[in-house]
């Protein structure tokens, strides 16, 4: 296949590529830091950054796996993948996005059995619990996304094979195939259905608990406390849930959008959450930024 970046903007690709590169470098370098705060930094070692921690891992993956495909389509015009490279891209997109899902959900129960149930949080949420919490997220998102691999490979490909994307997607792959891809459509939809769509109802579920109880606490001290610990859990929330949403939507109702309006939706999905989720953590949680600051001193002494 041959990824052509993004169709009728070609001459603005390498303009284009400058937020690319920067959201890159801002997702490799935060989520990095991130990561080696959380690890290092034994009085972070809770359940609540274990779960950052792993949400900044998908966040690299995510990232890694679209972005230098993308800078490699605008700079040097290398948008040639073979069908092997393009399904790995698939998979690992497909997987990791759902991961992230997972995490969040898991993030939501954090939050929910902190303020809800703070008596039992060490014993609901040890670090067996979150082991295994952890490796369901993992297993659950193989585990769907590996038959995508197979119904792709499975496809004859004989129409054009020139894609108009920066990286290779599922349902728009398929689209190329001179086969019938219903099994495809239902089974990813069923796949979005089982997992991002559900999870995002039991989050919803999950603050609405939160809400209720926060509301019912005695003192307004304790309201803001509450509500500035979930604070930062709802940003990355939204930063995840809502560019989706508002692409879903776009597609399915927005016949006369442009295909390149289409095509930068869908790349906002990729670059926005790795980019602000370790920006947003590092802003509203104070013993991280703490960190971070620390770190960063000792680095320039």
């Amino acid at each position: 296949f041959i990824l052509l970046g993004i169709p009728g903007l070609e001459d603005q690709h390498t303009w284009i590529s400058l937020p690319f590169f920067l959201s890159y470098l801002v997702s490799l370098l935060g989520n990095s830091l991130l990561i080696l705060v959380v690890m290092t930094e034994h009085s972070l070692h809770e359940p609540m950054y274990l779960f950052l921690c792993m949400l900044a891992t998908a966040d690299l993956i995510l990232s890694t796996t679209t972005v230098p495909k993308a800078l490699a389509i605008f700079w040097f015009h290398a948008g040639e993948i073979s069908l092997d490279g393009c399904v790995t891209q698939i998979f690992f997109i497909h997987a990791t996005f759902i991961a992230e899902s997972g995490i969040l959900l898991a993030m939501a129960f954090d939050r929910y059995v902190a303020i809800c149930d703070p008596l039992h949080y060490s014993t609901v949420l040890s670090h067996a619990v979150i082991t295994r919490i952890g490796l369901t997220v993992a297993l659950r998102s193989f585990c769907v996304i590996l038959p995508d691999v197979f119904l792709v490979k499975r496809l004859p490909f004989c129409r054009s094979n020139r894609l108009p994307h920066t990286y290779c997607e599922h349902m728009a792959v398929a689209k190329f195939a001179c086969a019938d891809i219903r099994v495809n459509v239902w089974y990813g939809l069923s796949v979005l259905l089982s997992t991002v769509v559900l999870d995002a109802l039991l989050i919803l579920v999950s603050y609405s608990l939160i809400l209720y109880a926060v509301f019912h606490l005695p003192s307004r001290r304790a309201w803001q406390k509450a509500l500035g610990t979930c604070g930062s859990h709802l940003g990355v929330i939204s930063m995840f849930y809502l560019p989706g949403i508002f692409t879903i939507i776009t597609q399915r109702f927005g016949h006369h959008v442009p295909l390149h309006t289409h095509i930068l939706l869908a790349n906002v999905c990729m670059l926005a959450p790795p980019m602000m989720n370790p920006i947003i953590y590092g802003i509203k949680t104070r013993q991280i930024r703490e960190r971070v600051l620390s770190t960063l001193s000792l680095q320039w002494k």
